[in-house]
């Protein structure tokens, strides 16, 4: 039986930031089931801004491309800041979603994605909707139905999980496994299309 590859990006810039914490969460969960993941962190990476030119010569473009186009799935860890993802996760679909010259194609093309937020306001739990959108259009990604959002009243002390989210933690984890699993199989690839 083949274990399903899985991509984690934490995508915060804060030292304490609580979308990594679960996005280590979700990676005990992953590896508790089997499979393989590769962890990155873009607090550790320097990330190039996005010019469409020089940014692909960059050390850390062909790791994070390969990280998402050779797995068979995507878990991003977001920060919800002012009624979206952080600025580094747009960065990141930028530099590794471009098209270009040399045969380039992007990395996301019918990616299974899940997302991890975590927020300050319990109604901004639809932030992370237009990134969404944007994977699923731009890029044909499925993206998995089951959202973890969280923000401080989530947690214990301000350090361990709610039952609560880790009960909706889960969760997605098995439909994230599932989803990878079951579309292992598909014959189509996509690329640039209305």
């Amino acid at each position: 039986m083949h274990s399903s590859k899985i991509t984690i990006l934490s995508c915060s810039m804060d030292p304490e930031s609580r979308s990594r914490r679960m996005a280590r969460d979700a990676e005990s969960l992953l590896r508790e089931r089997g499979a393989e993941v590769e962890f990155i962190d873009l607090q550790d990476l320097e990330l190039p801004v996005f010019d469409n030119l020089k940014c692909y010569e960059h050390p850390s473009y062909d790791r994070l491309y390969h990280a998402i186009r050779d797995a068979d799935g995507v878990l991003l860890a977001v920060p919800i800041y002012n009624w979206s993802v952080g600025s580094a996760a747009k960065s990141l679909i930028e530099l590794t979603g471009a098209t270009g010259e040399g045969g380039r194609k992007s990395a996301w093309f019918d990616q299974i994605v899940t997302i991890v937020c975590s927020g300050g306001l319990p109604h901004s739990y639809m932030a992370y909707g237009s990134l969404a959108m944007s994977l699923m259009l731009d890029f044909k990604c499925v993206i998995n139905p089951y959202v973890v959002y969280a923000t401080e009243r989530d947690w214990i002390d301000g350090l361990i999980l709610s039952d609560a989210l880790v009960a909706r933690l889960k969760k997605t984890i098995e439909v994230k496994l599932e989803l990878s699993s079951g579309l292992r199989a598909r014959t189509y690839t996509s690329d640039w299309e209305i």
